[in-house]
């Protein structure tokens, strides 16, 4: 049972008739007499809420930045209506409105409500539960109930970085020989004959068809395919830290891992963890790589394996990837380098590129990925891709005054253990690429085509 804001406007007046009354003390019995048989007459007239079922239906999936719409039937079996308030439970990161919905069901009959979803992070979010308050006629008193409708939205990585994915398929055409271009596509995989051409490279001339045809022909090359690309994303503690402005609003922007810049002091708090500008970079990559005919496999770890994509054919690869990606979060712990090796070597029986997703802390690297590297370069060719803090090198071009200087000093110490870190990597035969947030995703297809280009895959 609970008691309305009528019942203590109710009871209020009474105090007032209380006050004025000549006999106060008979005046006061006989208000709250009448009260509380007004109350008990309420509540008794009030439908129940214990029998009401409860349906949902709606979307199930919901890319970060979009809305969803959830339904909730609810049908009253019972004889008396129910009428009153909905409150429909959802974490806050979901985005839930509205919150409280009016609810009037006659006996025998359904309503059906709309909840609209903005989620601000990724993951499952799950409803909680649904509490329903029927009031009495006159607005005294009202039932409450708590009931189970459980319901769950996956939410999606936005793919924001989808934006540079034309560019780089024209690219691609070019180096495959399918765009209109003055250049045939280079490669190492055999494509063509075609006739000799003014500026051709003399090495590409075919002599055993150039005899048969009376005529100097050569050969054209394209890109291979059917190659494998294995994309590992450190989850480590490193990927938690929040670099760059955040295009979409994550929640908790001060507290916990995402948001728009906003200011803390006189300090900006920056906006996506490096673990969602990582996923944006590797769902680019494997989108290109799709494209271009290699086999796509992803792998996330950190000290343990958090997820892993294989084997999905070319239509279906995003699909997976978002859904795999959508409930990771980084983890406060130290990446397990050795593990992440000896779970990349185990799935990765060929040679193959591995695009390992990290973040070039000259410490981490250090104490983990250098020792065991030459194990995984040895064996296939490897690119590392970092996301660097845009605000490192403002800090470093600042120096107005005596605090600027210190904070300059220290940006530049942090952006010479990173030149120190790439080149070492590089020295092991690694290609590095290194790029603010905005500049990582089609840094990182670049790249690729770059490797493309020069047959290495």
């Amino acid at each position: 049972m609970a008691l309305t804001g009528r019942a203590a406007l109710v009871a209020a007046l009474g105090v007032v008739v209380v006050l004025v009354a000549p006999r106060p003390g008979a005046a006061l019995a006989g208000v709250c007499l009448v009260l509380a048989a007004a109350i008990l007459v309420d509540l008794a007239l009030a439908g129940s809420v214990r029998p009401l079922r409860l349906h949902r239906s709606g979307e199930t999936l919901v890319r970060l930045g979009q809305r969803a719409t959830v339904e909730l039937v609810v049908e009253n079996p019972g004889s008396r209506r129910v009428r009153g308030v909905l409150r429909d439970a959802w974490p806050p990161s979901a985005g839930a409105s509205p919150r409280v919905m009016k609810l009037d069901v006659p006996p025998g009959e359904r309503r059906r409500l709309t909840v609209t979803l903005t989620p601000t992070r990724r993951g499952d979010r799950a409803s909680v539960a649904v509490t329903v308050r029927s009031v009495g006629p006159l607005g005294l008193a009202a039932r409450q109930g708590r009931h189970r409708s459980p319901w769950a939205v996956r939410v999606l990585p936005p793919f924001l970085s989808r934006k540079h994915l034309p560019a780089r398929l024209a690219r691609l055409r070019e180096l495959e020989g399918r765009h209109p271009a003055l250049v045939r596509g280079q490669g190492t995989e055999f494509d063509s004959l075609r006739e000799y051409v003014v500026g051709d490279d003399v090495r590409s001339i075919d002599w055993r068809a150039t005899a048969r045809r009376h005529d100097v022909v050569v050969r054209t090359w394209r890109p291979e395919r059917d190659r494998r690309v294995l994309i590992v994303l450190d989850t480590g503690r490193t990927s938690a830290g929040r670099v760059g402005e955040a295009p979409i609003p994550l929640a908790g922007a001060a507290a916990n891992g995402g948001g728009p810049l906003v200011r803390s002091g006189t300090r900006p708090v920056p906006g996506w963890p490096r673990l969602d500008w990582s996923m944006d970079a590797a769902l680019l990559l494997a989108a290109l790589a799709a494209r271009a005919g290699d086999r796509v496999d992803f792998l996330a770890h950190d000290r343990a394996v958090r997820a892993w994509v294989s084997g999905s054919s070319r239509t279906e690869l995003l699909s997976s990837l978002v859904n795999a990606m959508a409930p990771i979060e980084a983890e406060l712990v130290e990446a397990d380098s050795q593990g992440m090796v000896a779970a990349i070597l185990a799935r990765a029986k060929r040679r193959c590129l591995v695009v390992l997703l990290t973040d070039l802390n000259a410490a981490a690297l250090d104490e983990g990925l250098m020792p065991v590297l030459p194990q995984l370069s040895s064996r296939h060719l490897v690119l590392v891709a970092a996301v660097s803090d845009p605000r490192v090198a403002a800090m470093a071009a600042s120096k107005g005054t005596a605090e600027e200087v210190y904070d300059a000093a220290a940006a530049e110490r942090t952006r010479l253990d990173r030149r120190r870190i790439t080149a070492r990597l590089r020295r092991h035969g690694v290609e590095v690429v290194d790029a603010p947030p905005d500049d990582i995703a089609p840094a990182l297809a670049d790249a690729y085509l770059a490797l493309k280009a020069a047959g290495r895959l």
